[in-house]
């Protein structure tokens, strides 16, 4: 079994991320890093990035990826958490259908968001939930986020079900109490599946290995490295001079090969290049 990998998992919903990680922990055994480059809450489902051995250093190539949900709104009950798991802190009748298409068209394009108390964002150096179960007030700061997508599904008796296409950092608990409140209603959010990241979907599960997923980026070229200065170059000395060809020297992430066998991943910054991961699986 290779010790660097990226693996597609589509998670299942009430559990929470990391747990989800235990039975590919179980298969590749002590000693193996393993992580994924973005969490689900316990409630929902879908598309995970789980990223296994030195791939637990390509953080950096995923950060930047939007994502698409599937999610299903409850108007008229508001939760402290904003999900299902929550107390009710708010109420109110529900909204026209006439209104919620209107809070969807609102919410497009640019804007900022307030995250949930309820999440993971550092404030002070501590996580927002943990000061948020001691009961301490926190302020939670404003962020730019984009809504490239809001349509609806189905609408009936309060329950909405649309599809969210949003950037990085976009909170679908706090788009659902931001449609809410553009309209004068509370809600919250009930289900939620992630469909897709960047480039990736739920139907590429299982299809393709690591380079092959890395490719679906689009922000990687390929370099060529001199076979001969091989041994200083595994030592971590990478030079102009050590560089046969790249394959497209705007892009700022970098396979470099030995005779076209993957050896690492690379960045490059200010004109030098930075290994983020070593693929130990070829013999090196």
């Amino acid at each position: 079994m290779k010790r660097s990998d990226i693996i597609l998992m589509d998670k299942e919903e009430g559990i929470t991320s990391f747990s989800s990680l235990n039975p590919l922990k179980k298969a590749y055994g002590k000693g193996v890093k393993i992580g994924h480059a973005g969490t689900l809450d316990k409630f929902a489902s879908g598309l995970m990035i789980v990223l296994v051995g030195n791939a637990t250093r390509l953080n950096p190539v995923f950060s930047a990826f939007d994502k698409s949900y599937i999610a299903t709104i409850r108007f008229g009950i508001e939760t402290d958490t904003l999900d299902p798991e929550g107390s009710i802190v708010k109420t109110s009748d529900i909204p026209s259908e006439s209104d919620v298409d209107y809070a969807l068209s609102k919410i497009m394009g640019e804007s900022m968001q307030t995250p949930p108390v309820y999440s993971a964002v550092h404030i002070n150096g501590k996580r927002a939930y943990a000061e948020a179960r001691k009961n301490r007030d926190v302020v939670m700061p404003e962020r730019k986020i984009i809504v490239y997508e809001a349509k609806k599904l189905s609408y009936d008796d309060g329950l909405l079900v649309a599809n969210f296409h949003v950037s990085k950092g976009t909170y679908i608990r706090a788009l659902a109490r931001d449609i809410a409140y553009s309209v004068g209603k509370v809600a919250h959010l009930t289900a939620l599946r992630r469909v897709s990241i960047g480039p990736y979907s739920l139907e590429d599960i299982g299809k393709y290995d690591m380079k092959a997923l890395l490719d679906k980026t689009e922000l990687f070229s390929t370099i060529q490295l001199d076979p001969e200065r091989r041994k200083e170059i595994v030592n971590g000395k990478i030079e102009k001079s050590a560089i046969l060809s790249d394959s497209d020297s705007n892009k700022n992430f970098k396979f470099l090969c030995f005779s076209n066998e993957l050896y690492a991943i690379a960045s490059i910054a200010e004109s030098r290049i930075r290994v983020i991961a070593r693929m130990e699986d070829e013999g090196i």
